[in-house]
């Protein structure tokens, strides 16, 4: 059984297994602490975030299921990848990921990107969209600080804890208020994965002004801004809005006529305001799509079609629409532990293999001293024995939507 370890870090305990040394504090957000720790199995710093009490209601340990099964779902190099999660002896859920070294947020905060940086990275994000969006997975909270970046510029989009199924009945007002898209608003629970593609225009904006496009202190507030840079909502937009009141405000707005970005903001990249414009249009069915803007001329540079993945199968969102009791999803979060810990340990001892098989290659030795070669399995510290939570014990959990 594994060791554990206790550390307290910005004066919370965090309880980790020894495969982890050297714990320090990197990023305390509404979702958890997150601190950096050297893992001695892959022999590299990783990112632990420590979800506190995931099983203290039904809602929480859905969102707790819903947060790994995601992360063990999303497997692209726009994506934040998972490398290891764990429940403490006090139940606390531990997500490890990859460490990078910076977010979009703290990249702004320093002035406007070099436009050469910012396609690279709208290019990325979009990339990792693309992937998104065709598992029927909406992000719906995309904003510079979901936006990891490291040391290469390589990006990872993360925080995929508000994420859904495209569905006409969505919750409202998730994105934050800078990046939110004016459907949301409007007709609070029909939107698309569209909504994303908005956020992504006015994070372009942002890395090429160094300040946020649409810095709304309110509802009305935002919608004014709208109107001022992008005119007045089409005819056709406006049919669309079922509420009589909220039609009834946008109706009373001042008539503004839209012009290109280009005029008001001459210091960006010509294309990339072609770009924006398109990701930025008050009407869905005009806004460009995460594929569609790939290949737009503003990202020609990197763009690949034969390397810009789709999911080879669509995500099982079917316990998204299940009430079952905390003990059954708290079930189902070890279920999901444990199945992503025991295809991490095959692959790592696959990959042992494969390095012992090209070490004896390149030495020249016989098959038989390849076939001795001692292929050790590396400790892989379970958190709970496998046996105590088997298919007959989540066969309840499951038969409520299969």
């Amino acid at each position: 059984m594994s060791e554990w370890a206790c550390t307290n870090i910005m004066g919370v305990k965090f309880e980790l297994t020894t495969r982890y040394a050297e714990p320090q504090p990197v990023e305390l957000d509404a979702f958890g602490l997150i601190c950096s720790a050297k893992d001695r199995i892959l022999g590299r710093l990783v990112a632990i975030k420590k979800i506190t009490r995931p099983f203290g209601s039904a809602i929480l340990a859905k969102q707790a299921f819903r947060e790994v099964k995601l992360l063990r779902y999303m497997q692209h190099e726009n994506i934040i990848g998972l490398t290891d999660v764990f429940i403490s002896p006090n139940e606390d859920l531990y997500v490890v990921t990859e460490l990078m070294w910076t977010n979009l947020q703290n990249l702004i905060a320093r002035g406007p990107l070099h436009n050469d940086f910012s396609k690279y990275f709208t290019y990325q994000i979009l990339r990792g969209l693309k992937h998104v969006h065709s598992a029927g997975i909406i992000h719906r909270d995309l904003k510079p600080s979901s936006i990891l970046i490291n040391e290469n510029c390589d990006l990872r989009i993360c925080d995929f804890g508000h994420a859904r199924l495209q569905d006409h009945h969505m919750t409202g007002y998730v994105t934050t208020r800078y990046y939110r898209a004016p459907e949301v608003m409007l007709n609070w629970q029909e939107y698309t994965e569209k909504v994303d593609i908005w956020s992504v225009g006015c994070i372009l904006a942002e890395m090429l002004r160094g300040k946020p496009l649409f810095p709304a202190t309110s509802h009305a507030d935002q919608f004014n801004l709208f109107v001022n840079l992008l005119g007045n909502p089409p005819p056709r937009t406006l049919e669309k809005i079922k509420n009589k009141h909220t039609k009834a405000f946008v109706q009373t707005l001042a008539q503004c006529k839209p012009g290109p970005l280009i005029e008001t903001f001459p210091e960006i990249d010509k294309t990339a305001s072609k770009l924006m414009e398109k990701m930025l249009s008050f009407d869905v069915d005009d806004r460009i799509s995460a594929t569609a803007g790939l290949s737009h001329p503003y990202l020609e540079p990197y763009h690949d079609p034969t390397d810009e993945p789709v999911v080879q199968s669509g995500f099982d969102w079917r316990f998204d629409n299940v009430d079952v009791s905390i003990d059954a999803w708290k079930a189902a979060v070890f279920k999901e532990v444990l199945l992503f810990r025991q295809h991490a340990t095959q692959e790592r001892r696959q990959n042992t293999m494969r390095n012992a098989i090209i070490k004896a290659t390149q030495t020249q030795v016989t098959t038989t001293e390849v076939a001795a070669f001692p292929i050790t399995e590396i400790q892989h510290s379970p958190v709970v024995d496998a046996n105590d939570f088997t298919d007959d014990d989540m066969s309840c959990f499951l038969n409520d939507f299969i």
